[in-house]
């Protein structure tokens, strides 16, 4: 009966052993070739075989060649299934790799954080000084930056009318105690003509009325003339406090009006942070710690507390005005210098921010990942305060430097060996 013997190989086997009935003496190992198993075949010829076949078989016998359409296709699939089942069985098993996944480290810091604004140095008490008669300024005696003390001349009006108005009111009243004395006399005499019964009481009357009509004549005359005299000294314009000119609206030869701003002085005393305050912080500044920094001198900051709050918004800006009050200011805050005021919250409160796909709730609670010193993971459950649009505030159950891992917490398990990723 013919056998059939299957050989696996890498090379085209020799014609030799092909053709020959007798069983192939050739040594296998040194030519590459591997017995796989011996089958009884029919004779096969050299059509059923080429240099190129993977797979070579020696038979006895010699058979037509439409044998191969039969016999080959099994042979082949056999073959192929044993070295897959030799591969399988000595391949070792591959090492297990570490899932690489991608940490934030916990940093606390406080819910409410501080906020700085910008604003300028100002004068608890600014006041724009004018004129309290109309006419033309001849002279101003001060200039913007100019410090000047209480009762000090800034500018000054052309006096000569206003002099004019002082001596017509001195002979009005002059003229008003002339009448005053001849009204007295008339009726000093009536009155001894009515005690003989000579006068009238009519008469005495009238000469009583006009003797009283005089008087306050006379008492007019007196008024208007410590008036003209007023309006005269109101020629110069005096300062109403110490302070310094931070400001000049008004030139020599101008004529202005009462009550025209002419120059504005910064009183001496408290200063304040003027500052604009968005709509979302109304509420905090008034409950926030304050203090003032200025610009020329950063490493300094001054306590400060806010004395005004404007109502409204600015129609332009639509911020709020708030001064703030700079306590224990002294000369080297400088009306005008640029001041940022800090505010911050008086609470301890703190947190730790951490993206929504960190935390991980499966029906116990709010829990997240951290990977310990061994590269494990470990599950914390924690204390979430509130949740943001992007992020959750943890108050409890971490510390800072714990390495949270924030993405792909649904598919980890406790315990499993992880490669970390630093998140940017």
């Amino acid at each position: 009966m013919s056998t059939l013997d299957i050989w696996s190989r890498t090379d085209n086997l020799p014609a030799a052993c092909l053709r020959s009935s007798a069983a192939c003496t050739i040594d296998a190992n040194q030519l590459g070739f591997v017995r796989l198993a011996r089958l009884p075949a029919q004779p096969l010829s050299d059509c059923d075989f080429a240099p190129s076949h993977p797979v070579a078989a020696r038979a006895e016998g010699n058979a037509g060649c439409g044998i191969r359409h039969r016999l080959l296709p099994p042979l082949l699939s056999l073959a192929a299934l044993l070295i897959l089942a030799g591969c399988e069985a000595q391949t070792a098993p591959s090492a297990t790799v570490d899932r690489p996944v991608q940490v934030q480290r916990v940093t606390f810091e406080n819910l409410n954080p501080s906020r700085d604004f910008v604003g300028v140095v100002r004068a608890r008490y600014e006041t724009d000084l004018g004129f309290r008669v109309a006419g033309k300024m001849v002279a101003r005696y001060v200039n913007v930056g100019d410090r000047v003390k209480l009762g000090d001349v800034i500018a000054r009006l052309d006096p000569q009318d206003l002099r004019l108005q002082v001596e017509s009111a001195d002979a009005e009243l002059a003229a008003a105690t002339s009448n005053l004395s001849q009204a007295k006399a008339d009726f000093e005499r009536y009155e001894t003509l009515r005690t003989r019964g000579f006068a009238s009481i009519a008469d005495y009357e009238r000469k009583k009325a006009a003797k009283d009509e005089a008087e306050g004549r006379l008492e007019r005359a007196r008024r208007a003339l410590d008036l003209a005299r007023n309006q005269l000294d109101y020629a110069d314009l005096k300062a109403s406090a110490d302070g310094v000119i931070t400001a000049t609206l008004a030139e020599p030869g101008q004529v202005v009006a009462l009550g025209q701003a002419v120059a504005r002085l910064a009183h001496d005393g408290e200063k304040e942070a003027v500052v604009a305050l968005p709509e979302t912080w109304l509420g905090e500044a008034r409950k926030a710690r304050a203090s003032v920094r200025l610009w020329s001198d950063k490493d300094r900051s001054f306590s400060a507390t806010l004395r005004e709050l404007s109502p409204q918004a600015d129609t332009a800006t639509r911020t709020y005005a708030a001064r703030f009050t700079i306590r224990d200011a002294d000369d080297t805050v400088a009306f005008g210098m640029t001041a940022t005021v800090t505010l911050s919250n008086p609470g301890e409160d703190r947190a730790a921010k951490l993206p929504l796909s960190a935390i991980l709730n499966r029906g116990t609670g709010p829990q997240v990942f951290v990977v310990d010193d061994t590269n494990a993971l470990v599950s914390r459950p924690v204390q979430v305060a509130a949740f943001t649009e992007e992020s959750a505030l943890v108050t409890g159950g971490l510390r800072d430097g714990d390495k949270v891992v924030t993405l792909g917490v649904q598919k980890l398990e406790a315990g499993r060996k992880v490669r970390t990723l630093e998140s940017q």
